[in-house]
């Protein structure tokens, strides 16, 4: 019974390891986060530090400009017009700017747009 018992735990554990490896080799982890999306996140805070540093700050909430993005994801709503800060929200708002931010869809290409908000939501 107790060679049973053994095997049993070390079959689970196999199945264990070897979906974990599975999933890492698929790009993903257990908060469903990729390596993809890694990635983009990366292209996004170049982008950001090129294209949007020069009104917004990353690292605080505190107005440049604009307004601070650090935990904008966290708001819920942008404090402008109070509209849910959702992935389309943000992408729409990059896009087509407002009264106070110029639009950036003839500046930069939708994937870059698409990049930054996959930071943006990381602040």
């Amino acid at each position: 019974m107790n060679r049973f018992w053994k095997n049993s735990v070390m079959m689970i554990g196999l199945a264990g390891l070897l979906g974990a490896g599975a999933m890492h080799a698929a790009g993903t982890t257990k908060g469903g986060s990729s390596t993809a999306n890694a990635a983009a996140v990366k292209r996004g805070k170049d982008v950001f530090q090129q294209k949007c540093s020069v009104c917004h700050y990353d690292n605080s909430e505190q107005k440049k400009i604009g307004p601070g993005l650090k935990g904008i994801s966290k708001r819920g709503t942008f404090s402008v017009n109070g509209n849910k800060i959702t992935d389309e929200s943000l992408k729409t708002w990059i896009e087509n700017g407002d009264q106070l931010m110029p639009p950036f869809k003839d500046v930069l290409e939708p994937n870059q747009i698409k990049d930054v908000v996959a930071y943006v939501k990381t602040l």
